[in-house]
């Protein structure tokens, strides 16, 4: 992400809280900070890692409460295959996301398309299934990697 869309996901961010009544604790905003800055997606230990160069002795605790903060204010994303995070590509508005992630390089894409939202819940209602959270992550190949030799052979 390019400084002026961090810029753009940070100042988001601190306007949603404010509206809701929150507050974008330091924690907060580097967790979010380094989550969008990264090109790959973040483990929490990774996160903690990172967090030593910005925050004073920085505990799994404070990683993990940011990270849940972060996640019910839809402003990242976790990715269940990986057990990784991602920032929110677009936090201005709720929505549900399908993450698009390469097998070789790791990049991740977030795509927002609400005909598959919409499709995936008419297909749990039809046979009664109440959705909590919709997760859709597809696992291939970018563009960059198969266009540069590098798509795995499997």
């Amino acid at each position: 992400m390019n400084k002026k869309a961090l810029s753009h996901v940070l100042d988001r961010a601190e306007a949603l809280c404010r509206e809701r009544g929150l507050r974008l604790s330091k924690q907060r905003k580097t967790v979010l900070e380094l989550l969008c800055v990264s090109d790959k997606p973040l483990s929490a230990y990774v996160l903690l890692e990172r967090m030593r160069g910005f925050v004073r002795n920085p505990a799994p605790p404070t990683v993990y409460r940011a990270l849940s903060f972060l996640l019910e204010q839809g402003l990242a994303h976790k990715l269940e295959s990986l057990s990784a995070y991602v920032g929110c590509a677009h936090p201005d508005h709720p929505h549900v996301s399908q993450f698009l992630i390469c097998d070789d390089c790791g990049e991740v894409d977030e795509v927002e398309d609400p005909d598959l939202a919409r499709s995936l819940k008419a297909a749990g209602k039809e046979i009664g299934f109440r959705t909590k959270r919709q997760v859709v992550e597809l696992l291939g190949t970018c563009a960059q990697c198969i266009a540069e030799g590098q798509e795995s052979t499997c």
